[in-house]
């Protein structure tokens, strides 16, 4: 720890430092007290016997359960990331639209969703289609609805038959994951550009530049980096929400390894608790580490990459003027 004071807190002195280690010590102690009382009444339970942890070493039941299962968890995070990443973009900045009758309406659809539990999204996506189709198909909407399911909702496995929409469970954990983590995106969306200081923004309309090009050039390109983190975050909690798809008997890793296993192998629950959780511990700190590698890359590549001015880069000298402005209005020399 460095010596030196900080924002936060003073530099602890001597005796400070001496009681930091020894409540470091015991708390390390007690710590290890309370694994050690576990691992012994796990002992006593009989958890350790090798007839329950023995079905994680065969690869019948990788291969028939738990990889299957994971590959559904997969299946259904990637695409509900991306379109979660698109609906966050679309209406983060919707919420930042000059016009009121486009901020008003996405603020609405994004504080609603954003209200609602996601089991309760996954429910009614499960269950309602299937219950208002048939009056949808009888009225007016009737060929709109089958329009939307046979273009569209197709490509997530919805089928419409005599009038009746059946949603697979697939679908309604994508529409749940999608509404939900998707109106937390618009938020972080909407915070990352507002972080941006105004001179940029000021700066990049000095040179002549619409809000659409002060948005697609100055502003998201930086707002990206500031939101990287929070993205990621949400991402990690997306991959293990895909978990509440057991509720609809979706076929996802949890309901694989902590439900099938269990019942065709000695009721071992715990064991089955402990290595799914360790599957998901890895996906998520796989994640995190691309993430973490992703920032990097980015971070060199605007140390070592350079702008070259030319009568064929007006975008290269529009930026470099971007920033001279903004140089100039924080009290740095300019050109």
């Amino acid at each position: 720890m460095s010596k030196e004071a900080t924002v936060l807190f003073d530099a602890p002195g001597p005796r400070a430092q001496a009681r930091n280690r020894v409540m470091t010590v015991v708390s390390a102690v007690v710590l290890l007290a309370i694994f050690a009382a576990l691992v012994w009444r796990f002992k006593e339970k009989g958890q350790f016997a090798g007839e329950l942890w023995s079905p994680f070493l065969k690869w019948t039941v990788w291969k028939e359960l738990i990889l299957p299962g994971l590959g559904n968890t997969l299946k259904a995070a990637a695409v509900a990331a991306v379109l979660a990443m698109l609906f966050g973009i679309v209406f983060g900045l919707g919420r930042l639209s000059d016009h009121w009758w486009i901020r008003i309406p996405a603020g609405a659809v994004v504080e609603f969703f954003r209200a609602i539990p996601l089991l309760i999204l996954i429910f009614l996506a499960f269950f309602v289609p299937n219950k208002i189709s048939p009056s949808i198909a009888d009225s007016q909407f009737g060929t709109l609805q089958r329009l939307l399911v046979d273009d569209f909702f197709s490509l997530f496995g919805v089928k419409i038959n005599a009038g009746v929409i059946v949603v697979p469970a697939f679908a309604a954990v994508v529409f749940g994951l999608v509404l939900y983590n998707g109106s937390v995106l618009a938020e972080v969306v909407r915070a990352g550009v507002l972080s941006i200081p105004k001179g940029q923004a000021e700066a990049a309309y000095s040179i002549g530049l619409r809000k659409n090009g002060v948005m697609r050039l100055v502003l998201l390109p930086q707002a990206i980096r500031v939101m990287m983190p929070a993205i990621v975050s949400q991402i990690v909690v997306l991959l293990k929400d895909t978990a509440l798809g057991f509720i609809i008997a979706y076929s996802e890793l949890l309901n694989a390894g902590f439900n099938l296993i269990p019942a065709n192998y000695h009721n071992n629950k715990i064991q089955a608790g402990i290595v799914i959780a360790v599957v998901y511990i890895a996906i998520n700190m796989a994640v995190s580490r691309f993430a973490t590698w992703l920032e990097s890359r980015g971070r060199r590549n605007r140390k070592t990459g350079g702008t070259t001015l030319g009568a064929g880069a007006p975008a290269a000298a529009a930026e470099l003027s971007v920033k001279n402005v903004t140089a100039g209005e924080m009290g740095s020399p300019g050109l």
